[in-house]
């Protein structure tokens, strides 16, 4: 029964300095990403990204959504923005919108977005949607489409 209780007091002291250990590691600071490595054109199966750094944390944002069923009905989606910018990480919430947002993650070679709100709330067609890991196939300005 000592014994027991000794290691019990043992597995509590370990837990307890973990713990502690832990609440004080910094969290790692945000990987900053250069206009260079963000500017540019993204694209995961049928749907773009156009992406333009302004400066001061500003990114210009242009998307063009489209949904292809299995009997070829072709959905489409559209909206363009400011975006604000913290190390590698976009927030475009589109105007004119409710319940829509886009958290974009910019990594080497790539742009993984996650969409807040249904395709509805975001003004999309029927299940259009930004979310998904797009393919950077062109670096510098892009040329941005004029609106549908």
């Amino acid at each position: 029964m000592k014994r027991l209780l000794i290691s019990l007091a043992s597995l509590l002291a370990t837990a307890f300095v973990t713990t502690a250990t832990l609440a004080q590691t910094p969290k790692p600071t945000p990987k900053v990403v250069t206009a260079a490595q963000v500017n540019g054109v993204y694209r995961f199966y049928k749907s773009t990204f156009r992406v333009l750094a302004l400066g001061n944390n500003k990114l210009k944002v242009q998307f063009e959504g489209v949904y292809e069923n299995i009997i070829k009905s072709v959905f489409v989606g559209y909206t363009e923005g400011t975006a604000t910018i913290e190390g590698n990480v976009a927030t475009l919430v589109p105007e004119g919108t409710t319940g829509c947002k886009f958290i974009m993650t910019f990594l080497p070679g790539k742009l993984v977005v996650k969409q807040e709100g249904a395709d509805y709330e975001c003004g999309f067609g029927h299940n259009v949607y930004a979310t998904g890991t797009y393919k950077k196939i062109r670096s510098g300005k892009p040329k941005f489409l004029p609106p549908p």
